[in-house]
């Protein structure tokens, strides 16, 4: 019997983002599948749950194309591959699945660069696409700051390593609910600093660097100056980062085609008001040709043609829905009414992200498991 093929979600991501025509069969449960999906332009995809497919597979030949690549996909893999054997027995050819499954999907990261600063550095974007996070590797003079990192380091270290770059500076915007946070575990593993908004820390137990605004932070000497700008409504201590008098990193203030949710601490009626001022006034003060890169996208139409996540200020001004909200009483409906399911364990995820609570791996993943829902969609 021919051996089925393996297809990592490195390649899986570039089909994504390069817009290349494939289906997937997923066979997790409904429930599963009704929650969390691979999804892109290009991608068709079918769901039947593995346990319907124990006698075979004649039952959805019909439903699987023979003129595209298909991948099946499962939780983490073993029923994928048992799967995809029935496939290729019963007489299809390009048939794959995903290596590790959904839960290697979840974790993945993959690089593209956004763009140059001025005095020879870059910004690089990693995407996270099984989850919806974007974190960021600012580059200038071979040293390096992240921000918003994902609790899986090796896409950092090999990209660091691979392009002789020296990680010396982590930052989170916030305190994050939706993902637990690598800055600060990486910070210990390279002996460099990490940053995070005082006032999102008053129960963290580690020390910590307090990102506020006023104090600038450099990369490699003096070349590019990153400086937080205080935008409270996500979180009480959320900051913006203007990098190099360009890029506008929001984290969860502000996404491409939404803007961010301010629930997720309980505190929804104190931080709404901070919410819609920092997006109506603080924002509003800003130069509108700045490049927006949120920490964060809903869907798949969010990417660019190159697999970027980013908009001008100045368009989202005009079309984000969660900008043009008339009156006050409006959008506070908005942002109570309109939200979606909170993350799964989020609650959970924010004592890690203080140092309260040490999972182990597994229970890391575990609590990641799923879409993030951090933004309010108008």
């Amino acid at each position: 019997m021919t051996k089925v093929n393996p297809m990592t979600s490195t390649h899986l991501a570039r089909h994504v983002i390069e817009n290349k025509p494939i289906f997937v069969l997923d066979v997790r449960n409904e429930d599963d599948f009704a929650s969390w999906k691979i999804e892109g332009q290009q991608v068709e995809i079918f769901n039947t749950p593995y346990f319907d497919l124990l006698d075979g597979v004649e039952n959805i030949l019909s439903q699987i194309p023979d003129d595209k690549p298909v991948i099946v996909v499962c939780a983490k893999e073993g029923s994928s591959i048992f799967v995809a054997e029935q496939l290729l027995e019963a007489g299809l050819n390009n048939v794959s699945y995903l290596v590790g499954g959904m839960k290697s999907w979840s974790e993945h990261l993959e690089p593209v660069k956004v763009g140059d600063l001025q005095n020879g550095g870059k910004i690089f974007q990693f995407v996270r696409m099984g989850k919806g996070c974007l974190s960021y590797m600012i580059v200038s003079e071979n040293e390096a700051l992240i921000v918003d990192a994902a609790r899986t380091l090796s896409a950092y270290e090999e990209f660091a390593f691979r392009n002789d770059i020296t990680i010396k500076y982590l930052v989170d915007t916030h305190l994050h609910a939706d993902h637990i946070s690598g800055g600060r575990e990486l910070a210990l593993k390279v002996n460099g600093f990490y940053w995070l908004p005082p006032k999102d820390a008053e129960e963290v137990t580690f020390d910590y660097h307090p990102l506020e605004e006023g104090n600038e932070i450099t990369i490699g000497g003096t070349t590019v100056k990153v400086a937080p700008i205080y935008s409270p409504g996500h979180t009480i201590g959320s900051t913006t980062l203007l990098v190099d008098d360009k890029y506008l990193l929001t984290g969860d203030i502000l996404f491409v085609e939404s803007i961010g949710r301010p629930d997720l601490a309980g505190k929804a009626d104190d931080w709404v008001g901070d919410l819609r001022n920092t997006l109506y006034s603080t924002y509003r003060e800003l130069d509108e040709e700045l490049v927006v890169l949120p920490a964060h996208f809903a869907s798949v139409s969010e990417l660019n043609e190159d697999g970027t996540v980013w908009a001008r200020l100045a368009d989202l001004f005009k079309r984000n829905a969660g900008l043009n909200v008339a009156t006050e009483a409006a959008f506070r409906n908005l942002v109570s009414t309109n939200l979606p399911p909170q993350p799964n364990a989020y609650q959970d995820i924010r004592l890690v992200n203080m140092g309260v609570l040490s999972p182990a791996e597994d229970e890391k993943r575990e609590m990641e498991m799923g879409p993030n829902r951090c933004a309010v969609h108008g």
